[in-house]
């Protein structure tokens, strides 16, 4: 991880407990009110959404460029899979064996691109109730309006570009998304109640059809 990234994190962090503290007492005045008592697990996913946010904007869009900063040199990157071709420049460059393939920066930052999506994914199943479809359009579109907003200097805002475009990351952050939908669906077969081992079935007494109905109890783990 880069110093650049590193600051940028730490900037994220401090965004996240400023939104907090914002929004908390509010949340817990809407849940008193609502439910006569303040509930934990609503106050921790405000608390989980709100840094999974304010760290995901932090790193995509932080440090803004500064004086003497140079600008880039290519701003859209439109091959899929560029990365792949990356590693292997990245290799040839510094004399390391294909054994090393997974310690380069850029995989290392594909990796990060994926990861950083993940917990969308997870979002989208276990919170939003999204099947995965949907969810994959969702990290498809986010990831896009930061692409498309890092294209544009923050749209303007800026002095000028200094974020490539780059589909690769269109194609590893929608896949991030993807994995997390299928974590949150991995974890919400696990708690999933169990389906009862009994039945109760309610018959009438053989022979007479005047008499009343009698429970049965059958034990289906018995059930060969």
């Amino acid at each position: 991880m880069t110093n650049a990234q590193v600051t940028a994190l730490q900037y994220g962090l401090i965004a996240f407990f400023a939104f907090w503290a914002t929004v908390l007492i509010p949340q817990l005045i809407v849940l008193h009110a609502r439910h006569g008592q303040v509930r934990l697990r609503p106050v921790l996913t405000m608390a989980a959404v709100l840094l999974y946010a304010t760290m995901t904007l932090a790193v995509t869009f932080l440090p803004l460029p500064g004086p003497g900063v140079n600008r880039l040199s290519q701003t859209v990157q439109l091959n899929p899979f560029q990365w792949i071709t990356d590693i292997h420049s990245e290799l040839f460059k510094h004399g390391l064996p294909m054994a090393d393939w997974f310690t380069t920066q850029t995989f290392q930052q594909a990796s990060m691109n994926v990861l950083l999506f993940v917990p969308l994914g997870f979002f989208a199943r276990t919170l939003w109730k999204r099947g995965l479809i949907g969810t994959t359009l969702i990290g498809f579109t986010a990831s896009l309006l930061i692409e498309t907003t890092q294209l544009t200097a923050n749209f303007g805002t800026a002095p000028y570009v200094y974020r490539i475009f780059d589909v690769d990351d269109l194609l590893t952050n929608t896949g991030g998304a993807m994995l997390g939908w299928i974590a949150g669906a991995l974890l919400l077969s696990l708690v999933r109640k169990p389906v009862p081992s009994t039945v109760e079935l309610l018959v009438t007494a053989e022979g007479s059809m005047t008499q009343p109905l009698r429970r049965e109890r059958i034990d289906l783990a018995k059930v060969r």
